[in-house]
């Protein structure tokens, strides 16, 4: 259910001829590339700098510290796609001084097993002076119970909590959480990133220890294949060695074994097959099924829903996507999308799946080909500018709640006008506070429903502003 180990792990002796599934002469198997081109440190890793700089909470976590200083938090939510290196960085940390590393899964692990690494962690401190590095891989998938039994732990220290997260965790982590960690995107890797860490992984004596050259050609194949991914890289990477090795006999005999194009070719097959089925690309198919969505084309909406379902995405992930794209792109152009998304995703849980695929088809046909206007998003943002800006203080006196005992004396509710006794059931008077009087949140394109929306909203401002 879990496991743990005192920050070194898969450590590798360096043997030439020990490669993928125990290869020519291993005497016994090996742990994946993947595995074995672990950085060891900060300094190893590669892409994310925008998070290691000098004095950046992660290089702080890894040398002893706590994320935010002394008196920040100690705990981190890593939030990225696959293969970035959320469990690289988990491991790294966990090598600082004095640090045990515990591994748990969302997928497999409970409320007990949780418990049992906090009692764990608890005794390690008070009579070891050992602090518990906790690795909680998908996060997202523990429910509001299993992350609350993380707070003890994670508000008095016990654990130095690592979670790691491919779904936004200001939606799938609680607030109590959320709030005593520090979150750290991740992003996808360059090209020129994928491309440096094969390049390392061939030389390495952890990798294949110089017994592959690449050639340029299956270099570039890889580095496309990888798509960003620095797992989906390595694997694809021992597999076209593989191949090459499989060719050319034992690579012990005769220097290092060139990895050709058909080499590379040959082996994609067998990278795919490993990482599609886990879900890789995730952020990449659900933005570009977004923005299609969003651009109105239906087609490549369609084509991105059935890659997301095949790949065996979460379907209530994806209805999500399409709520928040009702909402966000749609609007008030067409209010009915927002509930067709709404249903679609009631109707996933009710039948689930493969039948939930039509209601979610449906839901995406009606998003793609519905008019488009984020004028409610770009309001509510707007809104919040201000408030966080400071504006819009106290609420004017003739708003205010009079129903309880005092409140009169205080003014509240003078001169309030009940806006059903007026013509039309509309009463001219202020309603936001002084300084935001005459501003306009919500402006309408005219798209679909807002053109009436816009026509009739102008008759409304003016009635209520007197103007």
């Amino acid at each position: 259910m879990f496991s743990a180990a005192a920050g070194d792990e898969d450590e590798y002796d360096g043997g030439a001829g020990d490669f993928a599934d125990g290869g020519a002469g291993s005497g016994r198997p090996r742990s994946p590339l993947a595995v074995r081109m672990r950085p060891r440190s900060l300094d190893e890793v590669v892409g994310q700098q925008h998070l290691l700089q000098p004095g950046s909470p992660l290089r702080m976590l890894a040398a002893g510290g706590s994320a935010g200083g002394p008196a920040g938090p100690s705990s981190v939510m890593l939030w990225g796609p696959p293969g970035t290196g959320k469990t690289t960085l988990a491991h790294v940390i966990a090598r600082g001084p004095g640090r045990k590393f515990v591994e748990l899964s969302a997928i497999t692990a409970g409320v007990k097993d949780v418990r049992r690494v906090m009692d764990d962690a608890l005794t390690a401190r008070d009579l070891h002076s050992t602090t518990t590095v906790l690795f909680l891989d998908e996060i997202h998938r523990f429910n509001k119970a299993q992350q609350d039994a993380l707070l003890p732990g994670v508000e008095n220290r016990w654990v130095v909590l690592i979670a790691a997260t491919t779904e936004n965790p200001s939606f799938s982590v609680v607030s109590p959480l959320l709030s005593r960690s520090l979150l750290l995107t991740l992003k996808p890797l360059t090209a020129g990133d994928i491309e440096a860490l094969l390049l390392r992984a061939v030389e390495d004596e952890r990798g294949l220890a110089g017994t592959v050259e690449l050639a340029p050609e299956a270099l570039e194949h890889l580095v496309r294949l990888a798509a960003g991914d620095a797992r989906r890289g390595l694997t694809a990477l021992e597999a076209a060695a593989g191949v090459a090795w499989s060719e050319a006999g034992s690579p012990d005999t005769a220097g290092p074994v060139l990895v050709e194009l058909e080499h590379a070719e040959q082996a994609v097959d067998r990278a795919a097959l490993r990482y599609d089925r886990a879900g890789d690309q995730h952020y990449d198919v659900t933005s570009a099924f977004i923005k299609s969505m969003r651009g109105s084309d239906v087609d490549a909406s369609l084509h991105y829903l059935a890659r997301m379902l095949e790949a065996g995405e979460d379907p209530r992930f994806v209805a999500r996507r399409i709520i928040i794209s009702a909402a966000e792109d749609v609007g008030m152009a067409d209010p009915t999308a927002l509930q067709t998304a709404v249903a679609a995703a009631q109707a996933v849980q009710l039948i689930g799946m493969p039948e939930g695929r039509l209601v979610l088809a449906e839901a995406v046909v009606h998003i793609a080909t519905a008019p488009k206007s984020n004028a409610a998003y770009n309001g509510i943002n707007a809104a919040v500018a201000d408030v966080r800006a400071g504006r819009g203080q106290g609420v004017p006196t003739h708003l205010r709640d009079s129903h309880y005992p005092g409140a009169k004396q205080l003014g509240h509710g003078k001169g309030y006008v009940y806006s059903h006794d007026e013509p039309h059931a509309i009463a001219r008077q202020q309603y936001p506070p002084d300084d935001l009087v005459g501003r306009d949140y919500y402006q309408p394109n005219g798209n679909g429903a807002e053109r009436e929306i816009s026509a009739r909203l102008d008759r409304l401002r003016k009635i209520i502003r007197g103007k």
